[in-house]
């Protein structure tokens, strides 16, 4: 999962390579699985929309600044600006995904039609009653998690795989039951199995504070012995431990996941319960909704076939409105105007012979001689009057080499581009 950028937008989700991100303006962000945030640091300083959950956590373990993140309720609309003028607007709904704690779909409506973006999720009929989706909406794309795309791979639904770890648990009653999880998601399923076995859940001191947040029931605690049920991280499910566990007290070990994992240890058990849709799943989803076209957002596992049956005609490529094309070219000139003229100021003086016009090489002597007299300390490297202001930042280095292009509004950045690289 790398994220997506949708063609003729400023829409990006889930997508943090602002050095690929071309044109996209608005960056939202579906779930803190990791796959879904690859790229996505402390550094980030672009305006980021989530939902309330996933705010929180962006704030405790990415460590994004506040000022960043923009929380969107789950279940509203909420209206955001495409351009810098406000002349063009979208509608941004957030629709509960039923993968993770805070995972949400976006369902985008504007001037491109109207847009879904499921990020992970595991599909139930409930969500085809929700308001944004019940007014008969036309979805012109659907990008869709095909994770579990597969009419071969039959999975349970959760219940019945949360019932199968009930069964196996009960075959057990002396033991020991680690549940090997990622760091975020089915928090769940580990309230089902406290409450059924009447027990604690021991769990780390992050996913507690995590399970608080979601108001789940007070049946989990970090003291290590207080409760037979331990969450742990799902790598620590493995031979060596297994033998570790059971030296001390016997032990089964359960995986829910569907992915295809090998048992390296007859007390390790994998359920397949998933917080992604299955194959049936995925067709009814896809059927209800009858959208023009079928993205899928894991690209190696191509899927538009197995929908074929289920699509709308296809429509036009819509255009995109001048406030918003401006608005798409507008931050894309400026950081590469500094970037191609701080490049310019620090690149590295070219190592051997060189044929050059002998303006170009009297030009050269004397700045070699400059740079080595200031060195010394009795001259600054650049000429005119920069000797007595020096200065290092490339933009009002650009402002006193060349004034007469300066005094121009930034639109003719690009023309100054077009001369500072003939020079290249």
């Amino acid at each position: 999962m790398n994220g997506v950028l949708i063609p003729h937008t400023p829409i990006a989700v889930d997508f943090w390579s602002l050095r690929r991100a071309g044109t996209a303006r608005l960056f939202f962000l579906s779930h803190m699985h990791s796959d879904h945030t690859v790229g996505l640091s402390s550094t980030w300083a672009r305006p980021l929309y989530c939902s309330p959950i996933t705010a929180h956590l962006l704030r405790r373990q990415l460590q994004v600044s506040k000022e960043w993140i923009q929380a969107l309720e789950v279940g509203e609309s909420h209206v955001l600006p495409l351009d810098e003028i406000g002349r063009e607007t979208m509608t941004v709904t957030l629709i509960d995904a039923n993968h993770c704690p805070g995972s949400v779909m976006f369902l985008f409506e504007g001037y491109f039609g109207t847009i879904l973006y499921t990020g992970d999720f595991r599909y139930t009929p409930s969500m085809l009653k929700e308001p944004a989706l019940t007014l008969g909406k036309q979805i012109h794309t659907l990008y869709l998690d095909n994770t579990n795309c597969n009419p071969d791979l039959v999975l349970p639904s959760r219940q019945e795989a949360a019932h199968q770890i009930v069964q196996l648990i009960q075959k057990h009653p002396q033991h020991n039951v680690k549940i090997g999880l990622y760091s975020l998601g089915k928090e769940s399923l580990l309230e089902q199995l406290a409450l059924e076995f009447r027990t604690w859940v021991v769990l780390s001191p992050q996913r507690l504070e995590l399970v608080q947040l979601l108001g789940l029931a007070d049946v989990f605690t970090v003291e290590e012995k207080a409760g037979r049920i331990q969450a742990v991280d799902h790598m620590e499910i493995c031979h060596s431990t297994m033998l570790h566990w059971n030296q001390t007290h016997p032990t089964i070990a359960i995986l829910p996941t569907s992915r295809k994992i090998h048992s390296s240890h007859p007390d390790i058990h994998i359920i397949p319960y998933s917080d992604h849709s299955s194959y049936s799943e995925l067709r009814a989803f896809v059927a209800a909704l009858k959208p023009c076209q079928v993205v899928p957002i894991v690209s190696q596992r191509p899927c538009g076939d197995y929908f074929k049956d289920s699509l709308s005609p296809r429509l036009s490529i819509p255009l995109i409105p001048d406030s918003v094309q401006q608005y798409m070219s507008s931050f894309s000139r400026k950081p590469n105007f500094l970037w191609l003229l701080e490049r310019r100021l620090k690149r590295p003086r070219t190592q051997g012979v060189v044929f050059e016009s002998p303006e170009e090489n009297a030009d050269q002597s004397q700045a070699d001689r400059n740079s080595k007299k200031a060195k010394k300390g009795k001259l600054s490297p650049w000429p005119g009057d920069l000797k007595k202001q020096p200065c290092h930042h490339p933009l009002q280095i650009k402002k006193q080499l060349f004034p007469d292009l300066c005094s121009k509004e930034w639109h003719g950045a690009v023309s100054f581009c077009r001369v500072f690289c003939q020079k290249l």
